[in-house]
């Protein structure tokens, strides 16, 4: 259990997490990459965790989160989903309040 309590305690630690492969500045996969620029565009800071360089988190993070694919955005502690879903949000404006509004939680 010490990988699930670190995981929920990376996803406590700032307002906006995202679990990738890769880094924001060198995404590992294209998913990554347009989660990234999605966040970006949509005015978002946040805290990001490598699960190439992770492998416990990378095994474990899909138990925690019942999702099997990464990258994973979570606000506020609320797993929002991977890349299809955070790009849907993004080209509705839906992403950008989202982000606004998990800074002033």
């Amino acid at each position: 259990m010490e990988t699930i309590e670190r995981i929920k305690s990376i996803v406590d630690s700032a307002p906006v997490v995202l679990f990738m492969k890769g880094t924001p500045q060198f995404p590992m996969c294209g998913f990554s990459s347009r989660t990234v620029q999605a966040l970006q565009e949509a005015g978002a800071e946040f805290h990001s965790v490598n699960v190439l360089e992770n492998p416990d988190i990378r095994a474990n993070l899909p138990r925690f989160s019942n999702w099997p694919t990464f990258p994973q955005l979570f606000i506020n502690g609320e797993l929002i989903g991977g890349c299809d879903i955070t790009l849907e949000l993004h080209a509705k404006g839906e992403l950008a309040q989202m982000v606004r509004d998990a800074g002033k939680a």
